[in-house]
């Protein structure tokens, strides 16, 4: 990675969020949930390039008994770098100091970003389980 880019574990702001969601091709938020959701994070980790916001990932949950990665989304012009991993090493971290026995640590992977997930320890729930959503 970059000796430039700055790892910060705050959430960003929300529209910057909003703009590299839909930039790293995943689904939209209003800026009222984003707002809610961001601020309600257990944990984030945002990449900047300067000023320029370029990759993040949360973790959210009750802080004990479940936990959900989400928004990991790497700006397009710096795919391939490494971002990806060095997001997922932060939340990794997170989560090996602030878990507890029993703890689920969930996501919802799509391709090809099953297999960075993969090399976290990560496996699918299928056939035992099947991942549902219901989308407002």
């Amino acid at each position: 990675m970059d000796n430039n880019f700055s790892i910060l574990h705050e959430a960003p702001d929300p529209q910057e969020y909003i703009d590299l969601r839909l930039e790293g091709g995943i689904s939209g938020k209003s800026k009222d949930a984003a707002t809610v959701g961001l601020k309600n994070s257990l944990f984030a980790v945002s990449i900047y390039d300067q000023e320029t916001f370029i990759a993040m990932g949360r973790i959210i949950g009750d802080g004990g008994a479940f936990f959900q990665v989400v928004d990991i989304v790497v700006k397009p012009s710096y795919q391939g770098k490494g971002l990806g991993k060095t997001v997922m090493r932060e939340l990794m971290d997170y989560l090996d100091n602030h878990t507890y026995s029993g703890s689920y640590v969930s996501l919802v992977a799509d391709d090809p970003a099953n297999k960075l997930y993969e090399q976290f320890g990560f496996r699918y729930t299928y056939p035992a389980s099947h991942g549902m959503f219901r989308m407002y």
